[in-house]
């Protein structure tokens, strides 16, 4: 992919703002001018920033229908009825109904929770979770992370005597289902003031509504929101205002105090001993939660980050990871064949989308090859497989692409849909494919801006090597939790050479272990390339070039500085 650099000099009055901040909030001119980018402007609003306060967490009671809500759990726990917690097999999901599950458990124990088969009821509501419900005498279904278009599903459940609870992110129709209460920060009608929580953070405010209106200390939701932490990492959610407070002191309890099931999962990821991040979550955590519900059954991960005995959380935690590995495998499998298909298909050239099907590939990891085709070619990307007589499949978008839009607009076609700006998944029946895929493409086509089409790396300053320390590191990790909308810092270094030891790394000789110097001092600077070896030649050639990074711990070496090279290229910036 090739990568456009894109740098704005800050104005003079935010020179100004941003020497003000580094003289009141004591810290490096180069940072300073970050938080300016980031629209802090002032000593209060960077205190905010850098302390985020629990205090802070907006009343949940703002939310639409909350107080229904409430009154409806605190109802069902009076007449002593059956409740179901119920979610989604992904992570958000799981998370989801496990902090939910633990918390109501702590003060009612006639509950139990449900996560649907991916491949033998779908996504979302099923009518074989309500009938499961029904058998057991459930009377309250509490739904997290999906429901919002159950509208069938959830008037059959009313029939049968069953209420909902509907806890959900994902955009929502018009016409909603006939829930008791339906929690959803995205309603037209919902003045709540943040509109960016996960599934897993509609569930927490839930608690924190419940908790508030029965005096319960707010000190007993604590301990679980290392779950909140993991599902606004995982589902890519901005990390800013409410998401910044939860996913902040979410991660302090995961480095601190975790649920034995993810204490579990970061025996077995190899992480432990070292601070965990936002990208521990993504990377290692995050995607052997998912494995369950992509291979076999999500509620083996439900299982597992409710489990209280830790050796049975370690056996499961195993089991899981198993999982992991062989979703890898088939992840690269189904990467490698779409790959060759966009190769064949010569008018995928000219198109500004990508739209592939094939009745072979497995159901559970569409989402993740269609993630990694938009990484690879930069468009909207829709992946499909075959489900009987439907094809259904996973969407991913580039930056500014609203993807639901697109799928919305081919909504006479769909069977089912959902999602948001960057991720939808979609059922329609198999013979309207080839009819989807070219209205889908003509959409895009018609809507993506020019500038959407390139990849751009946002660069945040301009540094040089002597401007790189520990304690300049250690200021730069104050600015997480990172994620959308708070992106690790980018910089960029001008006239590097190669100090005459890099080398190509990895199994597949696919990275670069580098060793760099500028031009204006003599620090030697660690790096690593990640898939850029088709670098190496020019780095060995003895001339200059521009290097775009994020800094690091070295994991491997501990209190060393390393750069995370985003991008190497000869010249100076456009």
């Amino acid at each position: 992919m090739n990568l456009k650099w894109s740098y704005k000099e800050l104005t003079p009055e935010q020179k100004r703002k941003a020497t003000e901040l580094e003289g009141s909030v004591g810290i490096s001119p180069k940072l300073a001018e970050i938080l300016i980018r980031r629209g802090i402007t002032t000593q209060e609003e960077a205190q905010h920033f850098f302390r985020p306060q629990l205090n802070n967490l907006l009343d949940p009671f703002l939310m639409k229908d909350m107080d229904i809500a409430v009154e409806r759990l605190n109802e069902a726990i009076g007449r002593k009825e059956r409740i179901m917690v119920y979610g989604d097999y992904d992570v958000d999901g799981c998370t989801a109904v496990a902090l939910v599950y633990r918390f109501i458990l702590q003060f009612y124990s006639n509950v139990e929770y449900y996560i649907p088969d991916r491949y033998d009821e779908g996504y979302g509501v099923s009518y074989k979770g309500i009938d499961y419900a029904k058998e057991q005498g459930v009377k309250l279904i509490i739904i997290l992370d999906c429901g919002i278009k159950a509208i069938d599903e959830i008037a059959y459940a009313k029939e049968q005597g069953i209420d909902f609870i509907i806890c959900d992110h994902h955009v929502p129709d018009d016409i909603m289902p006939p829930a008791v209460a339906i929690l959803n920060p995205k309603r037209n009608d919902d003045n709540f003031p943040f509109k960016h929580l996960c599934g897993c953070g509609v569930g927490f405010k839930f608690m924190q509504a419940f908790a508030k209106d029965n005096g319960i200390p707010f000190s007993r939701l604590i301990p679980l929101l290392d779950f909140v932490a993991v599902a606004i990492s995982a589902d890519m959610v901005p990390v800013i205002e409410e998401n910044r407070i939860l996913a902040y002191h979410g991660l302090r309890q995961l480095n601190t105090n975790p649920s034995i099931g993810l204490k579990a999962i970061i025996d077995i990821c190899g992480l432990n001993g070292r601070e965990l991040s936002m990208s521990d979550i993504v990377f290692k955590i995050g995607p052997r939660i998912n494995a369950s519900g992509r291979m076999e059954n999500g509620r083996e991960s439900v299982d597992l980050l409710v489990e209280r005995n830790f050796s049975t959380a370690l056996k499961e935690a195993k089991r899981i990871n198993g999982y992991n590995d062989m979703r890898r495998d088939i992840d690269k499998q189904m990467t490698e064949e779409a790959n060759q298909i966009v190769a064949r298909i010569e008018s995928q050239k000219k198109h500004k989308a990508i739209v592939l099907y094939d009745e072979s590939w497995k159901k559970g990891v569409v989402g993740i090859v269609a993630s990694r085709l938009t990484e690879i070619y930069y468009r909207p990307t829709v992946v499909l497989t075959r489900d009987g007589d439907l094809a259904t499949g996973s969407a991913r978008s580039i930056a500014g692409f609203d993807v639901y839009s697109a799928i919305k607009s081919c909504r006479d076609l769909m069977v089912n849909f959902g999602g948001h700006t960057y991720a939808a998944g979609l059922t329609l029946r198999w013979k309207d494919v080839p009819l989807f895929r070219d209205r889908f493409q003509k959409y895009v086509e018609e809507h993506i801006q020019p500038e959407q089409t390139e990849a751009l790396l946002d660069l945040d300053a301009h540094v040089d090597f002597k401007d790189i320390n520990r304690r300049f590191h250690n200021e730069l990790k104050r600015f997480g939790p990172f994620g959308p909308m708070n992106p690790k810092p980018l910089f960029f270094t001008t006239g590097v050479y190669d100090f005459g030891t890099s080398k190509v790394v990895g199994r597949e000789q696919e990275h670069i272990k580098l060793e760099l110097v500028d031009s204006k001092s003599n620090n030697v600077m660690n790096g690593i390339a990640f898939g850029q070896s088709d670098s190496v030649r020019f780095i060995k050639s003895k001339r200059s070039f521009d290097i775009a990074y994020t800094i690091e711990d070295n994991v491997f070496k501990h209190g060393d500085i390393q750069l995370q090279i985003e991008d190497i290229r000869p010249g100076d910036i456009d």
